[in-house]
């Protein structure tokens, strides 16, 4: 694995292959007492840049549990150097755009109940500055017995300030997963990441699965030393309940709900492992969103008073009460109908 290391603004990764091309590109040269004023809409896409997964290729994996007895087993977890971590920064903000500044100091005495062994911490705070954007701090630790404690806590330290800004918080969606080791306890088995944690995947609306603010979308990974198969059976589950609730918003909650109930007989999509049935629910929901776009673009011609009159007939009260594909698309079809009888009359 690589060693943390954070310390200079501008480093880079020998391994990086795809740079990250800023959304907007602010002044060469900043300084806090020249502080730029970035537009809203250049914030947010700013942003939207910083939170989007760094490249598979540097990720890593470190073992943070094994097994005491058996075969030699271990849970991993992802992570990326803090080089990386500078490159994102630099490529958007230039070397000159943001700054850091780290304050250490040791703790008393602490009895770690591993081995009843009385060792000091160290603890190192960073303060991250973007200017343009602000600044956010977060603190890092590590036992005094260990020869790299203040580059592991500084590296510790660094990442966390990044993940208030948005950049590498992705990673903290992953639980570990269970892995065979070799004998120098590295994982026997690649792992491959599901796509919310790539840039493509993220970039295409992909998101891990959350409920009440926890992850249940499983480890973040895929076993390679499962079948092909069953990787790619959990992979495809995953990335059709992260297209399906992209749906949520376009196609309201009733019609939204209502699919989920009559096609699938479920709440939320999550709760769906048939792989089959994820796919006839999103080609139903996809169904309604090319019909609600027709629907737009007859009432662009009708105007909304023609929708208006066939709600009434079907006496519905708004379009929020639709929650079937028949009952929008006799709404769809009556509205072109007299869309069509209005071009023909001009």
């Amino acid at each position: 694995m690589t060693a943390p290391n954070g310390r200079a603004n501008g480093s880079a990764l020998d391994n990086l292959r795809k740079p990250v091309m800023p959304t907007v590109v602010p002044p060469a040269v900043m300084n806090p007492s020249t502080t730029p004023r970035f537009s809203v809409d250049q914030m947010k896409d700013l942003i939207a840049e910083l939170k989007v997964p760094l490249e598979p290729s540097l990720i890593e994996l470190r073992v943070m549990n094994t097994t005491k007895s058996g075969k030699p087993r271990g849970q991993v977890i992802p992570y990326a150097d803090p080089r990386a971590y500078t490159d994102r920064l630099n490529s958007l903000f230039t070397p000159a755009g943001w700054t850091r500044k780290y304050t250490v100091h040791t703790s008393a005495n602490f009895e770690r109940s591993r081995d009843q062994k009385t060792v000091a911490k160290v603890f190192v705070t960073c303060e991250l500055a973007i200017f343009g954007l602000g600044s956010h701090s977060a603190t890092g630790e590590e036992w005094t017995d260990d020869e790299n404690a203040g580059t592991s806590a500084e590296a510790q330290t660094f990442k966390r300030t990044c993940a208030c800004f948005g950049l590498g918080r992705y990673l903290y969606y992953f639980d570990g997963v269970w892995v065979d080791l070799d004998e120098k306890k590295r994982p026997r088995t690649a792992l491959k990441l599901f796509g919310w944690a790539t840039p493509e995947g993220w970039r295409q609306g992909l998101r891990p699965q959350l409920a009440a603010g926890v992850q249940s979308g499983g480890t973040g990974f895929v076993d390679s030393g499962n079948s092909q198969k069953q990787q790619l059976v959990q992979d495809d589950t995953t990335e059709l309940v992260c297209q399906i609730e992209a749906l949520e918003e376009p196609l309201g909650k009733g019609l939204y709900r209502g699919l989920l109930k009559t096609v699938a007989r479920v709440w939320r999509p999550s709760q769906i492992q048939d792989v089959a049935l994820l796919r006839k629910l999103l080609a139903h929901m996809q169904g309604a969103e090319r019909g609600l776009r027709r629907l737009e673009a007859a009432v662009g011609i009708t105007g909304p008073d023609a929708l208006a009159r066939i709600l009434e007939s079907l006496k519905l009260d708004s379009m929020e009460e639709i929650d079937n594909l028949e009952t929008l698309k006799e709404i769809v079809l009556q509205l072109e109908k007299i869309a069509a009888k209005g071009k023909s009359s001009l």
